[in-house]
């Protein structure tokens, strides 16, 4: 059931993966305006053959965000969401969601005129930018001095990354914001990172240069929320603290004001590693670390355990978000 309020406050969620449909879904129970930026850097998988086959923007996390704020019954949901067969040979492991993007892509000429059309036909209560209207090339460099290029490449020798970059996949223009995006977030009254891969769903967006420029001037409050789990390639041996030294080094300026962490402890033996082999150990907390980043901390339980997973509880997280968002500008 939606809570309703005289005033609607204004939230940009940036990210990709999985974590950011969490989020999305609590948010749209609290009657906030929702803004979701998402990554367009995704290569692996149905969203990297469609990138290439269709020349667009990769369309799974904004396949998964359109759902997150679609009001469609579940039946059209699991339809969208419906996943073909390994053995489907042409079709294999490609979704029905992405196929239909790819199509109206391709209709429209454009990957972000495709899902404005899509959140009309799926009742979105809300927006949804791909944070560039072109698909980007994530690239990383080690601090070996040597490079990977593309997101599905970067974690797989789980060498130390001092750094990664966007370029234009299809063309030598710089990359840019879609449009509104970077008015969204001017205008926003709070703007949260993740939760989401640091390296691979985060910083894509942050580097597009207006995008990141915009944030770090952003007026509104910026909140991160850190990952539960570390992850094999990216951020092996992180502290939560660790975390957002990479994303201020990034930006060149100190721009989160909050950071919220899990405190809760993963019960012995619970993670499934053979299903969730990207992960490692739990975030170890540095909140003095924190503190020296000029950053607010909050520490509460906002784990939930399901399907030998772990995962943040988005009716928490959104809990904390909304005391923070009527805390600080009302």
């Amino acid at each position: 059931m939606k809570t309703y309020r005289i005033r609607r406050p204004k939230i940009v969620v940036i990210g990709g993966g999985t974590g950011l449909p969490v989020i999305l879904k609590g948010l749209r129970y609290q009657s906030a305006e929702i803004t979701a930026v998402v990554t367009v850097a995704d290569d692996g998988g149905s969203s990297g053959m469609l990138r290439q086959s269709v020349n667009m923007s990769p369309p799974g996390d904004l396949r998964n965000v359109l759902v997150a704020l679609s009001d469609m019954p579940q039946m059209y949901e699991k339809i969208f969401q419906y996943r073909f067969k390994q053995e489907d040979d042409f079709l294999a492991n490609h979704t029905i969601g992405n196929l239909i993007i790819a199509a109206l892509s391709e209709m429209k000429e454009s990957t972000y005129d495709a899902i404005q059309l899509l959140t009309k036909f799926m009742h979105v209560d809300g927006h949804i930018y791909p944070a560039s209207e072109k698909s980007l090339t994530l690239h990383a460099k080690f601090e070996d001095g040597t490079e990977a290029t593309g997101e599905s490449k970067i974690a797989e020798d789980r060498k130390a990354i001092d750094y990664v970059y966007v370029t234009n996949t299809m063309d030598d223009e710089k990359p840019k914001a879609s449009r509104k995006v970077v008015t969204a977030i001017k205008e926003a009254d709070m703007i949260v990172l993740g939760p989401g891969s640091l390296y691979t769903s985060i910083l894509p967006n942050l580097m597009i240069d207006d995008l990141g420029k915009a944030i770090a001037e952003a007026e509104g409050e910026v909140v991160y929320i850190c990952n539960i789990m570390t992850q094999k390639g990216e951020t092996e041996h992180f502290s939560d603290a660790d975390h957002i030294r990479v994303l201020h080094k990034h930006l060149g300026t100190k721009f989160v004001d909050t950071v919220l962490v899990n405190t809760e402890p993963i019960p012995e033996g619970y993670m499934d590693f053979d299903i969730y082999d990207e992960y490692l150990v739990q975030v170890r907390h540095n909140f003095q670390g924190l503190r020296d980043e000029n950053c607010r901390v909050i520490s509460a339980d906002f784990l939930e355990l399901k399907d030998g997973g772990v995962f943040h509880d988005g009716n928490k997280v959104v809990e904390e978000l909304f005391r923070l968002v009527f805390g600080t500008k009302y």
